[in-house]
């Protein structure tokens, strides 16, 4: 890893920079309700909503640290897949609902840090079906949650209402002249008229951003089945989180090279993209993804996992999230790494690992 350095170091680093134009977003995934950790902070078989509230306090210390925080970002899984052993996605939910409503940092407006979700495809899964046993078989609260609490729709949706063919999470937001683009699952042909639709009514040259929980190469497994009727089931391993029919071959293990095309395509229209944040493999790390052909190169900012680290998972010193810094004024960004448990007898100790910069200029 980079440079470390302590909160106490931060402090300096950061405070008078608060009030200059500087915005802070905190990006963390897969936070996966329902499953535990097999240790945490001196204690064993530790629960997701245990975990979480001392990320949440993590992110509180923070605010202290480098002074407004103007987002958190959480880019799906909420809950995680109710098999075998794991509770409803109801009750992960609520307990969700429970723990981050306890968010009580501010942004640079004073205003309460708003958090922004998205989903995963363990909460769609819930929603629509798995080709493995769940108990119970569908259960879209965590898909609902996450649809009500972004999109404020007129008539909220319910655990049976809802219609994940129909009820899309995808939405925008704008923050110091940067477009933020949050995107169903990836970035697909649906999403991709979506965001057509949108970036043409963008003034020229804002720097736009894409959140997703999957990702880039995304893979085939997400697509709707290409065999037979076009199900779910224990045969084809299909998981039909996306709503085009797979067009690579007839078996999950081959890549999604048409797909991963038809993303590398919209791109090169649209150069105005200067990064692509994402979960799912459970990891820190930051990166350029060249496409299938090697003939592109976008930004790309992995983030780790509370629950399911690749690495955090069996070394908890490593769990983190990413502080994404925009500068306003030069028109910079800035993504650290932020080891919120590097020692976990003393829960106020934050390090900085990884760290790079991007402009955002044209």
């Amino acid at each position: 890893m980079s440079r470390i350095f302590t909160a106490i170091l931060s402090l300096l680093v950061f405070t008078s920079r608060g009030q200059d134009g500087v915005l802070h977003i905190v990006l963390t995934s897969d936070v996966h309700y329902g499953i535990i950790r097999p240790h945490f902070r001196g204690a064993d078989n530790v629960s997701a909503d245990v975990v979480n509230r001392g990320l949440i306090r993590a992110v509180r210390t923070l605010g202290g640290v480098v002074g407004p925080i103007d987002g958190v970002i959480i880019t799906g899984d909420i809950a995680n897949r109710q098999e075998k052993g794991v509770q409803s996605a109801a009750v992960s939910w609520h307990q969700f609902e429970d723990d981050w409503s306890a968010l009580d940092t501010r942004t640079a407006k004073g205003e309460r840090t708003p958090l922004w979700l998205l989903p995963g495809n363990h909460d769609a899964s819930d929603a629509i079906g798995y080709h493995k046993p769940m108990h119970p078989a569908r259960d879209a609260s965590s898909m609902a949650g996450i649809y009500n609490y972004m999109l404020h729709p007129a008539v909220a949706r319910t655990k049976k209402s809802y219609d994940y063919s129909r009820d899309k999470v995808h939405y925008k937001r704008d923050i110091g002249g940067v477009h933020m683009l949050f995107l169903n699952l990836w970035p697909d042909s649906a999403e991709r008229t979506w965001m057509d639709r949108d970036l043409d009514t963008l003034k020229p040259g804002t720097p736009v951003l894409l959140f997703a929980h999957s990702i880039p190469d995304v893979e085939a497994r997400f697509f709707t089945n290409p065999n037979g009727d076009h199900d779910i089931d224990s045969a084809d391993r299909f998981e039909n989180l996306l709503p085009e029919i797979f067009s690579d071959g007839t078996r999950i293990e081959v890549p999604a090279l048409a797909e991963q095309r038809g993303f590398v395509a919209w791109l090169k229209k649209h150069p105005a993209v200067k990064a692509y944040f994402h979960g799912h493999n459970n990891n820190n790390e930051f990166y350029q993804w060249h496409g299938p052909d090697n003939d592109i190169s976008l930004p790309c900012f992995r983030v780790d996992s509370p629950m399911k680290g690749k690495y955090s998972a069996h070394d908890e010193t490593q769990l983190s999230f990413q502080l994404i810094t925009i500068d306003t004024s030069a028109m910079t960004m800035t993504v650290r790494e932020c080891l919120w448990n590097s020692v976990p007898s003393d829960p106020s100790v934050l390090k900085w690992g990884d760290e790079t910069k991007l402009s955002l200029q044209k």
